[in-house]
């Protein structure tokens, strides 16, 4: 899957001055831009995690520093069973989130999972909800999948708001999940197909 046409750090390939640039968004809507991650991210990311620890806590854990992000990016920068994504909001430049695509699987299933956080001062504008309306359009328009999961803690009340208005249907719960900072948790699961999605889907 060519997600984007990438050099070994991650950024797309030089121009003609011999610099490299940073990759062009893969969507756009009104508010939000939505660009693949890259390596040289690494700095204004983890600085805005680290704005963002109490807006996070207890639900996100993205990388605050910059080993936890050179693993995190690096797996989405070159695993074909991933994709991520930046959200920046086009009137400022800000960076106001990501979008993390995991566990991508082709052939008859054609699913993938999506993560996704906001960063301070971001959230609760709608941002992030046209931003998740994109990643939905180009992960289903672009790059072929039929299906898509949001697996969420049943507390964290604001990211099951987020999917529900993206069109996702509560489908069950697994409990003990996914193992987050120490501990095992329960998570409900949320699905879209190309089926149900919406006019604006």
């Amino acid at each position: 899957m060519d997600r984007n046409a990438a050099t070994e750090d991650g950024t797309t390939d030089p121009g003609p001055g011999g610099a490299a640039s940073t990759p062009a968004p893969v969507a756009e809507g009104p508010r939000t831009t939505l660009r693949p991650v890259t390596l040289a991210d690494g700095p204004e990311f983890t600085a805005r995690a680290r704005e963002s620890r109490e807006l996070h806590r207890p639900w996100l854990f993205p990388p605050t520093d910059a080993r936890a992000y050179a693993v995190w990016a690096g797996r989405l920068v070159h695993d074909d069973d991933r994709a991520g994504y930046l959200v920046h909001e086009r009137a400022t430049g800000a960076l106001a989130g990501y979008v993390a695509v995991n566990n991508i699987v082709g052939g008859a299933f054609r699913c993938g999972a999506l993560g996704y956080g906001a960063f301070a001062g971001c959230e609760g504008r709608g941002l992030m909800s046209e931003a998740l309306g994109l990643v939905v359009a180009h992960t289903m328009d672009t790059l072929g999948l039929h299906r898509l999961e949001i697996n969420v803690q049943p507390g964290n009340a604001p990211s099951i708001a987020l999917a529900r208005r993206a069109g996702f249907r509560l489908e069950g719960f697994s409990p003990d999940f996914l193992l987050i900072d120490g501990a095992w948790r329960d998570h409900e699961r949320w699905a879209l197909t190309q089926e149900r999605r919406g006019p604006a889907g």
